[in-house]
């Protein structure tokens, strides 16, 4: 799986998540949405912080993570964070509501 392709699926499942899982859909459901957006980006911001962490203290083999520590690696991952918010946004756009 690429590194584009995880990020994708990352944001879907989260978007998902809030969406359908009981209680934690019941909670994202009464924030209003400009706070929907933040969170979502909140937590895609923090996958992808973890994607550099692992790159950056040797563990990015180990999770498969497809992320180098160096400059070429962080626009990289820039890109793929952007992928994973468009996916995201998307999935959240195209979700039934209750």
């Amino acid at each position: 799986m690429t590194v584009e392709m995880l990020s994708a699926t990352t944001g879907v499942i989260l978007s998902l998540a809030f969406s359908y899982v009981p209680g934690l859909s019941k909670i994202f459901d009464e924030l209003e949405p400009i706070y929907k957006r933040i969170v979502m980006l909140l937590l895609l911001v923090l996958v992808a912080g973890g994607a550099l962490v692992l790159a950056c203290t040797g563990y990015a083999e180990l999770f498969n993570v497809g992320v180098t520590c160096d400059q070429v690696g962080i626009r990289e991952l820039w890109s793929v964070f952007l992928a994973a918010v468009i996916a995201n946004q998307g999935a959240y756009m195209i979700t039934p509501k209750k």
